[in-house]
């Protein structure tokens, strides 16, 4: 255990002595600081911590807490940037499983915020996140992966609607010669503002009756279509990703906490509001529900705080 800490310097009033010797870690406490505090007061606290005892926040809470718990407490308190670059670096180790991940940091992000992961990644692991992916993928996953995380997108709301007419054209001739990872089709869904990309793909929906993401079942699945499929709807309607995400976490036999834990503790301040309203309208149950039913103990109640009804 950490040395007890009698006297505990404050940021803001609030107490930062989550920790005591002797009489184990205050997990409440831990809850009642951190979950309901926004990033920019998580980062104060963070150095608050640093400068007052000596050791990273970071460090003290991996060495008291432990599971599902201590994930969700570590993922919530680093720096978003920062937490996205651990993430990532995740998925590389064990590709086969998490190439969501890199499809959701590449795609959900914006582009400035995306920049910021990269540099957080390289700054970490003294190598690019780019030579990473290069060296961990091949085939049509490294055709993909590769240019969602290298790319810059343009960022504003400016459409050109002939050429959202021209590239739904491309699309769909793509996608009717099966041809899914041709290059045209991987430039548009890789290179395309947000809002552009949203023109096409109405477009294509209004001018060949189905939505891109449904002719794109037709065919038996491989993993790179289920990613293909992912990117889209990360990059046009992100909360429809993440519902599903959750609900394949807490409805499998036994709960995926790894992919609970990631779903809320990147979105809890980026559109928690909108994932919670279309959770329950795909599932007739409130999201909080849900996961109290899945999750106990402090793990449960981190989560439920972080999704707004915790207590405050």
């Amino acid at each position: 255990m950490l040395c007890w800490i009698s006297c505990f310097r404050t940021y803001n009033g609030t107490s930062l002595s989550f920790l005591s010797a002797g009489w184990g870690t205050n997990e409440a406490l831990i809850i009642s600081i951190l979950a309901h505090r926004n990033a920019a007061q998580r980062t104060a606290i963070r150095k608050a911590y640093a400068e007052t005892y000596n050791e990273d926040l970071l460090k003290a809470l991996d060495k008291e807490l432990s599971s599902d718990f201590e994930r969700a407490v570590l993922l919530w308190t680093l720096d978003s940037a920062e937490r996205d670059a651990y993430l990532a670096k995740e998925a590389t180790k064990m590709f086969t499983s998490n190439n969501w991940v890199l499809v959701e940091i590449a795609c959900t992000r914006s582009a400035f915020e995306l920049f910021k992961v990269k540099q957080a990644y390289q700054a970490r692991y003294k190598k690019s996140l780019e030579e990473d992916v290069a060296y961990h993928t091949s085939g049509d996953l490294r055709k993909l992966l590769l240019p969602l995380v290298s790319t810059f997108r343009y960022e504003g709301d400016e459409v050109n609607m002939m050429l959202a007419r021209s590239e739904a054209k491309i699309l769909h001739e793509k996608i009717s010669e099966k041809a899914y990872s041709d290059d045209d089709f991987i430039r548009i869904l890789t290179t395309r503002s947000k809002a552009q990309l949203g023109a096409t793909l109405n477009h294509y929906n209004n001018e060949y009756g189905n939505a891109i993401n449904k002719n794109l079942k037709e065919d038996p699945e491989s993993e790179y279509q289920i990613l293909l499929r992912a990117a889209i709807k990360c990059l046009t309607y992100p909360e429809k990703h993440f519902e599903k995400l959750l609900r394949q976490a807490i409805n499998k036999m036994g709960t995926d906490e790894w992919a609970l834990t990631r779903v809320v503790t990147t979105r809890a301040e980026v559109d928690m509001e909108r994932i919670k309203e279309e959770y329950l309208r795909r599932n007739s149950v409130p999201l909080d529900r849900a996961i109290a039913k899945d999750t106990s103990g402090d793990y449960e109640d981190m989560l439920l705080a972080l999704i707004g009804h915790g207590d405050a």
